[in-house]
C-alpha cells in the first residue's frame, strides 16, 4: 500500500457527503492509480492549528496545582509531566509555545489523568480544565473519582437497569454509567438525569471495560 502527503485545494460540501480535490506534489501518483486500477482511498486529515491560548491556561493552572502536590517547581514540573507524556505515547519533544493544538488536548488529558491518579487537589474543578470531555469522564470512571468534585466515586447508572433486573446478573455494558462520589450520586437521583446534565455539564457514557 501506498502512502502519499498532499494539500486539500478545493473543496465542495454535499450535505450527505464532500468531494476533495487533493494536489500531492512530487510522486507518481497517477501512474500507480491506472496501473493497479484503484478507486478507493484512506483519507487522514492533519489539523494544523496550534496551542490556543486557552489550552495554555488550562495547562499551566494543572502544573502549578500538580508542583504543589510534588514539591517541584513549575518548571521542573512542566519538564517532568512532559517526558511521561512523551515515554507515554511515542510523540516528539514539543513547546508549550507552538505544539499542535491536538499535542496540547492529549498533554492535559495526561495532566489530568496524573490528578485523578495520584490525589492532587486542584484550585478548580478538572471537568473545567478538560478539553476532551469523554476522554475525562472515562478517566473518572477508570480511577473511581467523582466527575464533579474529584473524591472517591462510584458507579452512577445514568441509564436506569429498571424494575424486574437482577443487578448480580444483568448486563449493563451497553449503559452509560458516570462516576460521582456519594454526595454528586445523592443529588443526580434527587434532580433527574436532565436537570443535573444542565446543571453541572457532564453525562454518562458507555464503557465496555472496567
Amino acid at each position: 500500500m501506498s502512502a502519499y502527503d498532499g494539500k486539500i485545494t478545493a473543496m465542495r460540501d454535499n450535505g450527505s457527503s464532500t468531494d476533495i480535490v487533493v494536489r500531492v506534489d512530487g510522486a507518481d501518483m497517477a501512474s500507480d492509480i491506472k496501473n493497479k486500477n484503484i478507486h478507493d482511498v484512506s483519507l487522514r486529515l492533519t489539523d494544523t492549528r496550534t496551542i490556543s491560548q486557552e489550552q495554555r491556561k488550562k495547562i499551566y493552572a494543572t502544573l502549578k496545582d500538580i508542583s504543589l502536590y510534588t514539591g517541584y517547581t513549575p518548571e521542573e514540573a512542566k519538564e517532568v509531566m512532559k517526558y511521561y507524556y512523551i515515554q507515554q505515547t511515542g510523540n516528539d519533544y514539543f513547546s508549550l509555545s507552538d505544539c499542535s493544538i491536538l499535542t496540547a488536548k492529549e498533554f492535559i488529558n495526561q495532566l489530568i489523568d496524573f490528578c485523578l491518579k495520584n490525589g492532587v487537589i486542584t484550585s478548580e474543578a478538572l471537568s473545567t480544565r478538560t478539553d476532551d470531555i469523554d476522554t475525562y469522564l472515562y478517566q473518572c470512571i477508570r480511577r473511581r473519582k467523582c466527575a464533579i468534585c474529584g473524591k472517591d466515586g462510584e458507579l452512577h447508572h445514568w441509564d436506569a437497569i429498571g424494575m424486574g433486573h437482577d443487578r448480580r446478573t444483568y448486563d449493563d455494558s451497553s449503559n452509560r454509567k458516570i462516576c460521582l462520589c456519594r454526595v454528586h450520586h445523592t443529588i443526580a437521583h434527587q434532580k433527574g438525569r436532565q436537570a443535573f446534565e444542565r446543571d453541572y455539564h457532564v453525562y454518562g457514557i458507555i464503557v465496555k471495560e472496567q
